[in-house]
């Protein structure tokens, strides 16, 4: 049954849109009582959460999926593309998971998407490339896609240019992660990532892609693969208090060279 009513509800807002998916209108679509809904769901915000949760079930599949290439800045372009394609393609999902913010409350989809996105973000700390720490990039990537989707969601489709995404993605690439090295003999400047966009986002962050400078880009990156490498580790050499105190420090150290500069 929470299954049919989870359905009607979605149903009613791809087909008529969120001020129309009404419990009343849901309980009629679904044959059943209205106060099943509350009953189950406990009152109209959960109802569209357990429906927005629905509505991202694809995605995250599809996104849980992507292959692994050798190259974890290469996955993250394609994530970010996956992502763009949803919230394109499923404008009410979408809005309604991003479009109806409210302060302290994360919808369930957009955790798991952004938990998802760590997972990811994390190989690239794993590869030393990861400018800041891993909450600090996820956070920036996810904010900037989420207001790219919603920005071509609100142009007239005459108007959409999708070029918009394409830019955004490799300015948000080059601000969290270093270029790739590049093998012994081979010209550096073909290690960036290999498109244009990325290779000059990559030149206006220079080695102060989080504000500071190459040492503290070094001490990022360093620091960012010290934490990849103690997740991947199950050593007893650290108690679990103080595994959080060191990706505490960690996290710290990753972080200050994008902090601004503090006043006096």
């Amino acid at each position: 049954m929470r299954r049919r009513i989870v359905e009607a509800a979605a149903g009613l807002l791809v087909s008529e849109g969120i001020d129309a998916t009404s419990t009343r209108a849901v309980a009629a679509r679904a044959g059943v009582a209205p106060p099943t809904i509350f009953r189950l769901f406990g009152d109209k915000d959960g109802l569209l959460e357990a429906v927005s949760e629905h509505g991202f079930e694809t995605y995250l599949r599809a996104k849980a999926r992507l292959p692994e290439s050798g190259d974890p800045v290469d996955d993250l372009r394609v994530a970010w593309d996956l992502h763009i394609r949803f919230g394109l393609t499923q404008p009410a999902y979408y809005t309604l998971a991003y479009g109806q913010a409210r302060a302290g409350r994360v919808p369930r989809a957009g955790q798991k998407a952004v938990a998802e996105l760590q997972r990811m973000i994390t190989r690239v700390a794993a590869a030393g490339r990861l400018r800041m720490s891993i909450e600090r990039a996820a956070a920036i990537m996810h904010a900037a896609g989420v207001g790219t989707i919603l920005t071509l969601i609100g142009a007239p489709p005459e108007q959409r240019d999708l070029r918009t995404a394409d830019a955004a993605r490799e300015i948000v690439l080059a601000a969290i992660s270093t270029p790739a090295a590049a093998p012994p003999g081979t010209d550096g400047s073909r290690a960036a990532g290999g498109s244009g966009a990325a290779s000059g986002a990559g030149d206006a962050s220079g080695s102060g892609g989080t504000g500071g400078t190459g040492g503290a880009d070094d001490t990022a990156k360093a620091a960012m693969a010290l934490r990849a490498a103690l997740a991947r580790s199950d050593s007893p050499a650290v108690t679990p208090a103080e595994r959080f105190l060191l990706v505490e420090w960690l996290n710290r150290l990753a972080d200050t060279g994008s902090r601004p500069p503090e006043d006096g």
